[in-house]
C-alpha cells in the first residue's frame, strides 16, 4: 500500500469554497467602490479539484455586470493576496468573477407570473398567428 496516496477529506472543496465566499464578501464590501462597481453580491464559488482556480459568482445592483466584472477581474490578483494572508492554506486559487444572471432571471419570472396571476398583460408573448383557409 502506497503511503503518498492522496486522500480528500470529505467537504473539504465546499468548506473551503464556503470560507473564501465569505472572506472575499468582506473584502469586496471594504475595498471595492460602491460608485463604480454597484452593490456586489457574492452567489457562490466553485473550485478546481487542486485547489488552482476558483469561478466566482456574483451579482450586482446600481451598475453594468460587464462594469462589475471588470472591475473585479482588475481587482482579483490584489484579493488573492489578500485571500492568502487570511485563509493560511498552502494553495490559493486564482480568482476568476462570472455574473450570475439566475436572479435578474428568477425576478423577471415572478414578475410575469404576478402579472398572470393579476390578468394584466403579460410582455414578450408572441401573438398568435390568425388561421388562415
Amino acid at each position: 500500500m502506497s503511503r503518498h496516496k492522496s486522500k480528500s477529506i470529505p467537504g473539504r472543496n465546499l468548506r473551503l469554497a464556503d470560507q473564501i465566499q465569505k472572506d472575499l464578501a468582506g473584502l469586496i464590501q471594504r475595498e471595492v467602490d460602491v460608485a463604480r462597481a454597484g452593490l456586489i453580491t457574492l452567489s457562490g464559488v466553485e473550485l478546481s479539484t487542486d485547489y488552482a482556480h476558483a469561478k466566482v459568482h456574483f451579482t450586482v445592483l446600481g451598475a453594468e455586470p460587464e462594469t462589475a466584472a471588470a472591475i473585479l477581474n482588475e481587482k482579483a490578483g490584489w484579493l488573492h493576496s489578500q485571500l492568502y494572508k487570511l485563509l493560511h492554506i498552502h494553495t490559493v486559487p486564482t480568482l476568476r468573477f462570472y455574473h450570475d444572471p439566475q436572479i435578474e432571471r428568477g425576478i423577471e419570472m415572478s414578475t410575469l407570473i404576478d402579472r398572470a396571476n393579476r390578468g394584466g398583460p403579460v410582455l414578450d408573448e408572441p401573438d398568435e398567428p390568425e388561421d388562415k383557409p
